[in-house]
């Protein structure tokens, strides 16, 4: 009897990791420069609560929704993103207006995720100002990490923590160098081969922007 040699099965790009995407990415796919995340390989391993193993639901998640940021972020055509099928996917949050791929990529992630919020004037930011904005205040990143999965595919259903050192100015407030953290809740869907078709966010953005703006609202432009 011969036993035939099986071919090992190849693990899908977008869940090779956030670093594997890049590298495999063409140069004209980013917006601009590629992007660097020398602060998460530094700075995450010793601030995170959560260790996961490698072959757990939580790593799994953890990675392929670090590889739909970088990529939401950073790649300007939702054709070109892995992590998800684009002409199906759809992301809220709250309970608010589903937006698709291509919303994502020109109103920008920052934009669509905070929503409305009296610290925030999300009407009068674009996709290059909200960047600025909070890579401004924080400098040393801002950074994001699975708590807990709750249900597993195809309804991924999570907790996570963002945290970030409060160290750069916040549209004129003074930063305090205060740790800001926020946890949340997210529902995703997702495909047989694991790739993104729904985020549903649930969080409290006062969390977040409260803080920033040391509880003092951000005026809007008269019309």
């Amino acid at each position: 009897m011969t036993v035939e040699a099986t071919e090992p099965v190849q693990t899908p790009l977008h869940l090779q990791g956030r670093e594997a995407v890049i590298a495999g990415a063409a140069p004209e796919e980013w917006r601009g420069d590629v992007p660097d995340y020398h602060l998460s390989h530094t700075v995450m391993p010793v601030e995170r609560t959560t260790q996961h193993a490698p072959d757990s639901l939580e790593f799994i998640v953890e990675e392929l929704v670090k590889v739909f940021e970088m990529e939401v972020s950073h790649k300007k055509d939702p054709a070109d993103w892995v992590s998800l099928v684009a002409e199906h996917y759809r992301g809220r949050v709250n309970g608010g207006k589903w937006q698709d791929a291509e919303e994502f990529a020109s109103i920008g992630s920052y934009n669509i995720l905070i929503g409305e919020n009296p610290y925030y004037d999300v009407d009068n930011e674009t996709f290059e100002s909200s960047h600025d904005i909070f890579h401004t205040a924080f400098p040393g990143g801002f950074f994001w990490e699975v708590l807990e999965v709750l249900s597993g595919p195809p309804t991924v259903t999570f907790k996570w923590r963002h945290w970030g050192r409060y160290t750069g100015a916040y549209k004129g407030h003074e930063p305090t160098g205060e740790l800001i953290e926020m946890t949340g809740i997210t529902i995703a869907k997702v495909s047989e081969d694991l790739r993104i078709l729904e985020l549903e966010h649930f969080y409290d953005n006062n969390k977040l922007l409260g803080p920033l703006a040391h509880g003092c609202p951000v005026r809007k432009t008269a019309e």
